[in-house]
């Protein structure tokens, strides 16, 4: 039997999602969405695979005992470590007619309508890097595109704690940049491998050579989003309409709606709701 209509549920585990909400609140606004950040335990960029996958699987039992049918990741680091498991094993098993769908993926499939030379580079998370998600869903689409990742740990704190607009962001970014083209001279294309990074996109882009395209998620998300809710029908129905977003964070709610409007760039009401701590990863 198919579930009662409900949200749709964006994650992240923090504010980075937000970039990904915005943009459906503009190309998909008559949906209601539920945004969870677990920013208690944020950033998840330097914790172990189990780890993010356990704190992954506590926040989507939470989305989904708020009703939500379908949730995306909107996070790298959760679409790369913990994305597959959560699909794979405990859907299947405990509710066959959900869905949860990564950021990476959809990121991925276009990646060769923005390069010509076939060398792409990606900014992400240490654990993001770590996963090695890119190069493998690069490589099973375009075998012949050459991906080249860096990781920036210092990205995501600057942009939590609101520091990525000053000078001394600057410092930072530009290093992190040079050790991502020292790679291959021949990269024309790279990929916002995170989805905070926007905050700084055009920071990144005074660093670059003009010739180079930055990729951020957002449009890629909501256009895929769209795309599938086309080909599946049947989820598309379970899907509320009410033009409605409602906000939650682990942490507090006046410190989230605070940072959560400079990715939102509107005005933010939160709840607080802690993660399913109950949720055994074994369940």
């Amino acid at each position: 039997m198919n579930p009662e209509p409900g949200p749709i549920g964006i994650f992240d585990s923090g504010y980075g999602g937000l970039t990904i909400l915005k943009q459906l609140k503009e190309d998909l606004p008559d949906y209601t969405y539920i945004y969870y950040g677990d920013n208690a335990r944020a950033p998840y960029g330097n914790r172990s695979f189990e780890t993010v996958t356990h704190y992954t699987q506590q926040c989507v039992e939470t989305l989904l005992n708020k009703g939500c049918n379908l949730i995306i990741l909107a996070c790298n680091t959760a679409s790369a470590k913990a994305l597959r498991t959560i699909q794979q094993t405990y859907l299947t098993q405990i509710e066959p007619y959900k869905r949860v769908l990564g950021v990476i993926r959809p990121t991925t499939e276009i990646v060769d309508r923005y390069t010509q030379s076939g060398h792409v580079g990606i900014l992400g998370t240490s654990g993001t890097v770590a996963s090695m998600s890119y190069p493998i869903e690069i490589a099973k689409y375009f075998p012949k595109i050459k991906v080249y990742q860096q990781a920036c740990p210092l990205w995501v704190p600057l942009i939590e704690n609101n520091e990525h607009t000053g000078d001394g962001a600057d410092y930072f970014i530009k290093k992190y940049l040079d050790q991502l083209l020292s790679q291959s001279p021949f990269i024309d294309t790279i990929i916002l491998g995170c989805t905070h990074y926007p905050l700084i996109q055009d920071k990144i882009m005074a660093f670059l050579p003009a010739h180079i395209k930055v990729v951020s998620q957002s449009a890629i998300v909501s256009h895929s989003l769209q795309d599938y809710l086309q080909r599946h029908p049947q989820m598309e129905k379970i899907c509320l309409k009410s033009s409605k977003i409602e906000y939650y964070t682990s942490d507090d709610p006046g410190t989230f709606d605070k940072m959560a409007e400079v990715f939102f760039g509107e005005q933010v009401n939160s709840k607080h709701l802690d993660a399913g701590l109950e949720f055994d990863i074994e369940h």
